[in-house]
């Protein structure tokens, strides 16, 4: 395995564990996503793997991709590494688990949700706060519909807002809710009885019960970034949004 400047990467008793590591914020940028891309890549065919946990360090799980590289050149680079996360994810067919201490916002959001499993600290915040700078978030288009229902799906994506760890429980985004102090040692009890099960077994049964949801998700995410890139990313607002955004300014809309 490679060395890694941005995450951590730990193999033990048939658990991964990454660890998000550009505290405080664990900003995306492409050099990272490419990092977590290239660990995924590294479990492919690896039958002795049970589950993945993401870990990170510092004060949020991850504010998001990083907006100074989601711009004209570097758009269709970041989107194809952003959504290989997920692709990949989905591929390799582990149980997934997301333990959460800080704000997880945009595309860390829609790193920790995707997730099978999420463990959420009482502290921490989820949103999709997108649509606020102009854009809007392709992953959780395709799968908050389904975790959440279409209605609540349509007013986190359409208002960006951000909501507590409790709401994110009540709505069925995260699995388990937990002080602060307690956070890790759940983590690592759930960990602890993934590791005591059949490595087959366990992604058999993922398969199984994430069969009509992977297939759903791959034709859903392919069109959804034919969107996004060819239309959205086309438009003044979209540009606009995310310059201001950079500016720490507040938008200037056309409406076109």
């Amino acid at each position: 395995m490679q060395e890694f400047k941005n995450i951590s990467f730990a193999e033990s008793e048939g658990i991964v564990r990454i660890t998000l590591r550009r505290p405080p914020l664990n900003i995306l940028n492409i050099e990272m996503m490419f990092e977590i891309n290239c660990a995924l890549e590294s479990l492919r065919g690896k039958g002795d793997i049970k589950a993945i946990a993401f870990f990170a360090e510092g004060k949020a799980f991850s504010a998001g991709v990083d907006v100074s590289e989601h711009r004209g050149e570097k758009i269709r680079d970041m989107i194809y590494v952003f959504h290989k996360m997920f692709r990949l994810l989905d591929e390799v067919g582990l149980t997934s688990v997301a333990v959460v201490g800080g704000s997880a916002l945009g595309g860390g959001c829609e790193l920790a949700t995707f997730c099978d499993i999420v463990i959420a600290s009482e502290t921490a915040k989820f949103g999709q706060p997108e649509i606020q700078v102009g854009v809007f978030p392709p992953v959780a288009c395709a799968v908050f519909p389904k975790i959440i229902g279409r209605k609540k799906a349509l007013e986190l994506l359409l208002t960006g807002d951000v909501i507590s760890a409790q709401e994110a429980l009540k709505i069925g985004l995260v699995n388990k809710v937990v002080p602060p102090e307690k956070l890790n040692e759940e983590a690592e009890a759930l960990l602890t009885k993934l590791k005591s099960l059949s490595a087959p077994v366990l992604k058999f049964t993922r398969r199984a019960a994430s069969r009509y949801f992977s297939r759903q998700f791959s034709e859903e995410l392919d069109g959804i970034e034919e969107i996004y890139l060819n239309s959205l990313m086309k438009t003044h607002d979209a540009e606009e949004g995310l310059k201001a955004f950079l500016e720490k300014r507040k938008p200037q809309w056309k409406n076109y």
